[in-house]
């Protein structure tokens, strides 16, 4: 180690970046801030922000997701539990993403339950929830611009989620901690963007092992007879796997 000059090396700076979907009156949300400091003042960007020299990336991420929503995160699906899920999605760091000087970002994918409306914090001067379809659009011409290389980020996040739900349970990730066959079934279509045979999708979703156990309980808040109350079963990973439609 005496050998060693870290000046030899060019510093850089590190990030984390938030894709936090949740859905919103049945459409797939992500969160933004409005940028309140340059650079790409006034643009909307994901929620996230310098990891600090004492912490991890997972732990940077959990305090962001913290600051921005006041969830805790866990890492995988837990019983009864309330909060959000978060995973690593990727890493980014083209030589240019930051006008500032050489930053890269670590991006963190969180699903989460209907949340409230958040409130700005840190350099954001407003915050809101956007529906994915808007910011996306059919192909990239469509979207929204969003400040540095926000745009991608999102699209491979939302990716990660469409495909994640197929072959494990995260889509219950989205629900309350006891929900019903057909709010799940809205996550799915919320996600996929697509429209599901509601018996079908009953049958698949209640004869896979694992994926939902019954709570004992009914409800009638989506109106018309009681229906069955379940909660997220053991299961992590589904089999079969619950295969997106073919657009």
């Amino acid at each position: 180690m005496s050998r060693y000059d870290p000046s030899a090396f060019p510093p850089f700076a590190v990030t984390v970046d938030l894709v936090v979907l949740t859905v919103r009156d049945h459409a797939l949300c992500a969160l933004l801030v409005r940028r309140g400091e340059p650079p790409f003042q006034g643009y909307w960007a994901l929620p996230g922000g310098f990891v600090r020299l004492d912490e991890g990336l997972a732990e940077a991420a959990s305090r962001e997701l913290a600051e921005e929503t006041g969830l805790r995160a866990h890492s995988a699906p837990e019983h009864g539990s309330v909060g959000a899920h978060l995973e690593q999605l990727a890493t980014y760091g083209h030589p240019q993403r930051d006008p500032r000087m050489r930053v890269v970002s670590v991006a963190y994918l969180v699903l989460a339950p209907d949340l409230p409306t958040p409130r700005p914090g840190g350099d954001a001067s407003s915050a809101r929830w956007a529906p994915v379809a808007e910011l996306l659009g059919g192909n990239p011409a469509d979207g929204v611009p969003l400040a540095f290389d926000h745009g991608l980020i999102l699209a491979d996040g939302v990716e990660r989620a469409r495909s994640k739900i197929e072959y494990s349970s995260l889509a219950t990730a989205f629900c309350s901690a006891e929900f019903t066959v057909g709010e799940l079934r809205r996550v799915y279509e919320a996600v996929w963007g697509v429209s599901l045979d509601p018996r079908n999708f009953h049958r698949k979703v209640t004869g896979t092992p694992g994926f939902l156990l019954p709570s004992g309980g009914t409800t009638t808040r989506q109106g018309g007879r009681p229906a069955q109350l379940f909660t997220a079963g053991g299961a992590t990973d589904l089999n079969p796997p619950m295969l997106r439609p073919e657009s």
